[in-house]
């Protein structure tokens, strides 16, 4: 079931995927040795921008690994990775202000993000279905009629893609808008200047292509089994 157009798709998408990480690493290695104004750090900046937007029931806390910021709606925390949450680069300000512009986004009920997180649980049941149906082809295609028929199969993994492009599509906007929020306020306060205000701009575009190429790696693959599907029953 697994044909030269999947493997294709999938090398081309983890190239895309590594060329992007190891250029966004890159920027923000760059851009965690240039100072930011006040030598603010990024928990400073961002408890500075969860007060200035009048966000009081949202925690700051560090968390491991690298890279590994992210906002949880659950628990309303901003969690940053050491680098962020003890630099007071442009790379931590820009990083930490667009995480709190996630927790704006939770406090205004922004629409694409409340989708987004309506979305989870079933991406979640999508990604175990899918893994489950893999499994059987892995462990041998004698095993998979006895579950379900091939074609019922590629039916099935096409609902999964397409559950993973619609959530992919719409992490798109909520991750622009995060962004677009974080470097308003950056430069409205004053912690970035004219100069910095760009390499922090820089930084989260990188970042915003992470998600395009997941976005589009999804869409392919959907395509990829539609077209299965309709050639099986033509």
């Amino acid at each position: 079931m697994i044909g030269y157009g999947q493997l294709l798709i999938f090398g081309v998408f983890i190239i895309l995927s590594m060329i992007i990480g190891n250029v966004l690493k890159s920027k923000f290695k760059k851009y965690s040795k240039i100072p930011i104004n006040y030598g603010m750090t990024g928990r400073e900046v961002a408890e500075k921008m969860l007060q200035e937007n009048g966000i009081s029931n949202v925690q700051v806390k560090a968390v491991k690994g690298e890279l590994t910021d992210h906002y949880n709606p659950a628990n309303k925390t901003v969690n940053l990775s050491p680098e962020v949450y003890h630099g007071n680069s442009v790379a931590s300000a820009a990083i930490a202000a667009h995480e709190c512009g996630h927790a704006v986004q939770h406090a205004h009920a922004y629409a694409p993000l409340q989708l987004r997180s309506a979305l989870v649980p079933i991406q979640n049941v999508s990604a175990k279905v899918m893994n489950f149906i893999f499994m059987a082809m892995f462990l041998g295609a004698f095993l998979l009629p006895g579950i379900v028929s091939f074609n019922s199969a590629i039916v099935i993994i096409a609902a999964c893609y397409g559950v993973f492009t619609l959530f992919a599509f719409i992490t798109l906007p909520v991750e622009i808008n995060a962004s677009q929020r974080a470097l308003v306020w950056l430069n409205g306060s004053g912690v970035t200047d004219r100069s910095t205000h760009e390499q922090a701009k820089d930084a989260l575009k990188w970042a915003a292509y992470t998600y395009v190429v997941a976005a589009l790696s999804s869409l392919a693959m959907l395509i990829y089994y539609l077209s299965l599907i309709s050639g099986r029953r033509n």
